[in-house]
């Protein structure tokens, strides 16, 4: 049937092949038999020649017309285009010059089927016309048994882990039908396996008012790849919302959900996130790679002074031990990585978590649920009586759960937490700012550790270079410096996406609290005195480490400047 009906219909009238009467009578011959085909009970009447109907359109859309009845399909032009794919969208591969893919397709007006076909190959695909009995004739030919298996592995994507994908994640019910061999399904499983192989953290899906705009976040900045046709917006949110049990039915609130899946024999989580926009639903998927989490401390990027020191404060036997940065910063990793090596059959460790985003074996994880009033302070309040040695508190966002937490570490217990400060020393006035009492404080917190990530050169395409005027007067590199120091950044190639840079490091500012600085503290003394007394002993700030790892050839001055600006200033 021919998608554009009405503007076809347009160009019969135009050229006088046929007129009102006709296809009023059409449209209701149509309508009888349950059908929107009017173009159909045109030909069928004999009104509309279909041969004549075919050449016009190639005519109006600069499309070839060709005959598939002595046409010969080589088997490498076959290959370019998997059988199951063929047979949905009624298309027969005929010229592959590495480039462009050629199909034969009955409906030039068909724009989207065009669209849906370059996105789902990731190539260039465009068509020729031919009619839709030799196709069919052509389709078994070629596509016998086209099944799930049949054809070529398509460019970047993974079948296999495809399938190992959607396996498991719930009923399909309410994708207008569609079974488990739909398009939209390969194309959202695309989307998440691609996802997952260029070491994306996020993906988002915003719609905008006339595309839809699909980014990864790589290595903590977010890169645009090609995303589906507008059109296939509604049924990508279905598809996703399935996949997460949540409610395809309701589109005016946001919604959370999980999708738990396997990719090869990686296991990995998906945290959903669905918000209304003006466009509609934009939607955040948040990968969490369980075997991909860092439990060894050394391996976050600590060096040799900051790791001994860091050593010695989870091993202290109480106290609060605080990790400050923003979101996305690496605080979880980092308390997973200190948990995962104090924890021994000789201590009792309960974390409570929002969400838990990594099962740990032999720790009792605690996971919030404010709907049965399951908060940080009640959970935390119920963990005391389980008699832990060392408690974890995924973050302190009121006075309740911090008044609980500083009695914890008041009668014996060691307790890890996070909280939203932008350098260590704040976490002291955070404390103060909820309304927990300074002398409490000094007496509780141990240490405050603040971090950030830095992008790793990559190493295939590193090459030396002078910093730039700008950077030499940001970070006060005076000439003698930069003489005695080497500097490499990344020109960018393929093992990197062209960026530069290819994973990430931590960057650590560690606040010791000395006798001296608690008596500061108990004294409600700024943080900024605080900063400036512990910087004065010997504190390095996150732009001292991050100036380090760049002197070792680990980043880039270019990348310590835009990570630590904020903070020094």
């Amino acid at each position: 049937m021919i998608k554009d009906q009405e503007f076809v219909l347009k160009l019969l009238r135009e050229s006088k092949t046929v007129d009102f009467a006709q296809v009023e009578a059409a449209r209701a011959a149509a309508i009888d038999v349950g059908s929107s085909d009017v173009i159909g009970e045109l030909v069928k009447a004999g009104i509309v020649d279909y041969s004549e109907l075919i050449a016009m359109l190639a005519q109006q859309y600069g499309m070839e017309v060709i005959s598939l009845e002595d046409f010969e399909i080589p088997p490498e032009v076959l290959e370019a285009l998997r059988g199951d794919y063929a047979r949905y969208y009624q298309v027969i591969p005929v010229a592959n010059d590495g480039a462009w893919l050629t199909v034969a397709m009955d409906d030039p007006t068909d724009v989207e089927k065009l669209d849906t076909l370059r996105y789902l190959l990731g190539r260039d695909v465009d068509a020729v016309i031919a009619p839709a009995d030799q196709i069919a004739i052509a389709l078994d030919k070629y596509y016998p048994e086209a099944t799930e298996d049949t054809g070529s592995q398509n460019k970047d994507v993974d079948i296999d882990s495809a399938e190992m994908i959607i396996e498991d994640n719930g009923d399909s019910s309410g994708m207008d039908d569609e079974d488990d061999t739909a398009p939209i399904i390969r194309l959202v499983t695309k989307l998440i396996v691609d996802a997952y192989k260029m070491r994306a953290s996020d993906i988002h899906l915003e719609p905008m008012e006339k595309r839809y705009r699909v980014r990864y976040r790589i290595d903590g900045a977010l890169r645009e790849v090609d995303g589906p046709p507008k059109y296939l917006q509604s049924n990508f949110t279905s598809r996703m919302k399935i996949m997460a049990h949540l409610d395809i039915t309701e589109k005016r609130i946001p919604q959370d959900g999980r999708i738990q899946l396997s990719v090869g024999d990686k296991d990995i989580d998906l945290r959903v996130s669905s918000i209304p926009t003006i466009f509609g639903e934009s939607i955040v998927m948040r990968i969490l790679d369980k075997s991909s989490i860092q439990l060894d401390i050394p391996r976050l990027g600590f060096y040799a002074d900051d790791l001994e020191m860091v050593t010695k404060i989870i091993n202290y036997p109480d106290g609060i031990f605080l990790v400050t940065g923003p979101t996305g910063s690496g605080k979880t990793t980092s308390l997973y990585a200190f948990l995962n090596t104090i924890n021994t059959t000789a201590r009792k460790l309960i974390t409570v978590e929002d969400p838990i985003e990594y099962q740990l074996p032999g720790i009792n994880q605690v996971q919030v649920d404010r709907h049965v009033d399951m908060t940080f302070a009640a959970a935390l309040r119920s963990m005391l009586r389980q008699a832990p040695n060392i408690i974890m508190v995924g973050e302190i966002r009121d006075l309740e759960t911090a008044e609980i937490a500083i009695n914890a570490a008041l009668t014996g217990h060691l307790v890890f937490s996070t909280l939203h400060t932008n350098d260590a020393p704040g976490a002291v006035a955070r404390l103060v700012d909820m309304g927990v009492k300074p002398f409490l404080v000094a007496t509780a917190l141990r240490a405050a550790m603040a971090q950030r990530l830095l992008r790793r050169v990559c190493k295939e395409c590193a090459e030396e270079y002078t910093p730039s005027k700008a950077e030499q007067r940001i970070l006060g590199l005076t000439p003698e410096y930069l003489a005695n120091h080497k500097f490499i950044k990344g020109k960018g190639c393929r093992h990197c996406g062209y960026t530069g840079y290819k994973g990430r490091v931590g960057i650590y500012e560690i606040f010791l609290i000395t006798e001296e600085i608690a008596r500061l503290i108990f004294a409600n003394e700024t943080s900024g005195t605080l900063r400036s007394f512990a910087r004065r002993n010997g504190m390095r700030s996150l732009r001292d480490d991050a100036i380090r790892k760049a002197e070792a050839g680990i980043s880039t001055l270019e990348e310590v400047i835009f990570v630590t600006l904020r903070d020094e200033n």
